[in-house]
């Protein structure tokens, strides 16, 4: 439990600009989440998403981006799904996604300055549900802190505070963050993107 907390403390430090990368970084990682629950039920179209993650890393990009987040909250606020009208565990993953994504852009308007926070804690809790969710047996705390999953995760959100340490504001680094994100070709649970 240690390492979560080291993280969340980590994380609530960051600020601005290093606040909204480690949140798009991390909704990278989830977003495929989202895009396969609504493949699979036909509940929305995915590429809202998309598109409004996109936005956020132009605006990281380039900082003069001029981009109406009011209405991109909106966007995304239309296309949460509730998880009453699906028979399917991929309605909450991808219901962390759209809180997420939500986050981020109220990261962004100055409305959550944890939003960072949010975030990391909702990609973290994701794994552990999935992992309880995809077990046959009951499913301990400490199994879960050793699952190949959680490690990753941790490992991961690690690894992207340590390279926010030393990344200058710019779209190199942007590109380096989307690197990280994609470059293990799964999504936070594992799914193949």
């Amino acid at each position: 439990m240690n390492t979560k907390l080291n993280i969340f403390q980590q994380v609530r430090e960051l600020e601005g600009w290093y606040a909204i990368a480690f949140s798009a970084t991390l909704l990278e990682r989830m977003l495929p989440n989202y895009i396969l629950f609504c493949e699979t039920t036909e509940f929305a179209d995915p590429t809202q998403y998309r598109n409004s993650l996109n936005t956020v890393w132009e605006w990281l990009a380039t900082h003069k981006a001029k981009i109406n987040f009011a209405a991109q909250l909106e966007k995304i606020e239309e296309a949460v799904p509730d998880a009453s009208d699906f028979n399917n565990y991929g309605v909450y993953p991808a219901i962390d996604v759209a809180m997420s994504m939500s986050a981020t852009i109220m990261l962004i308007q100055g409305e959550d300055p944890q939003g960072a926070v949010v975030v990391s804690k909702l990609s973290q809790g994701g794994v552990e549900a999935f992992i309880e969710a995809s077990s046959d047996e009951t499913v301990t705390a400490s199994d879960i802190k050793q699952h190949p999953l959680m490690l990753w995760e941790i490992e991961t959100q690690k690894e992207l505070l340590a390279m926010l340490g030393n990344c200058p504001k710019n779209a190199a680094s942007c590109k380096k963050l989307r690197a990280l994100a994609t470059s293990e070709g799964m999504s936070n649970i594992g799914l193949e993107i």
